[in-house]
């Protein structure tokens, strides 16, 4: 497993939320893919510079956002702080050693929270999923979208700090220590390709602005080849647990 040392600032990680905030397709593809299994008072995991954050506000959500990252943080209120929806904002670390302590105000209060492209960055991601559980009402729903395949961990993988990477396999049975699986699939099979060609054969660090935007205009087209290919293979896994 690789070792990463934790930065206050993620010029990395933040260059390319900026990039994917112009990909307005993927992004709305994204919520469309999780929004159905989130519902009453959600809780968003990693919420960045709140990339899909705003398409759940602007859907009128009743959420809270959080990130591990005060410079995060710091971004998200001065774009979100003035929404009446938006419950707070929020430096939350699903890894704390004293998590129950500190964030005892939001144990058992929450029906949803997601996590999208979050879990692979922590290192511990059973004791993540755990507490996540324990923020969650009971039947509350955890839903997870991670990348897929830890034969595509390449370049782009360790600029990004991830851990690792999944399979439905792989993520199912860390869930299934705390929630029922009520939903599993692959998603985004057309960004396979592109993945491994810029990251494992051209060898960079990070996504090409140019091949994001091309892609973006295409999402209508690999919506449709995910549908034909019945979700069985993808860049990324989505799974939803329910807490028992």
């Amino acid at each position: 497993m690789p070792e990463f040392e934790h930065n206050p600032i993620d010029k990395p990680g933040h260059d390319t939320l900026d990039v994917i905030a112009s990909a307005d397709k993927l992004n709305r593809w994204i919520y469309d893919t999780i929004a159905p299994h989130c519902s009453g008072k959600i809780l968003e995991i990693g919420s960045g510079i709140g990339n899909i954050s705003q398409c759940f506000i602007n859907a009128g959500a009743t959420i809270m956002l959080s990130d591990i990252r005060d410079s995060y943080c710091e971004i998200l209120r001065e774009k979100f702080a003035g929404n009446t929806n938006v419950l707070g904002i929020k430096n939350i670390n699903l890894t704390d050693g004293d998590f129950e302590n500190k964030f005892s105000s939001l144990l058992n209060s929450f029906d949803s929270v997601f996590a999208i492209n979050v879990v692979e960055h922590i290192q511990d991601d059973s004791l993540a999923i755990l507490n996540a559980y324990k923020l969650l009402k009971t039947r509350g729903k955890l839903i997870i979208l991670v990348p897929a395949y830890q034969t595509l961990y390449n370049g782009f993988d360790k600029e990004l700090e991830h851990y690792r990477r999944y399979t439905q396999k792989t993520l199912r049975k860390k869930l299934e220590q705390h929630f029922e699986v009520i939903h599993s699939k692959y998603f985004n099979a057309a960004g396979i390709a592109g993945w491994f060609v810029s990251g494992s054969l051209l060898k960079k660090k990070t996504i090409p602005e140019g091949q994001l935007s091309f892609y973006n205009k295409l999402v209508p087209t690999f919506k449709v080849v995910d549908k034909v290919l019945f979700n069985r293979i993808g860049l990324s896994v989505v799974q939803v647990g329910m807490k028992k």
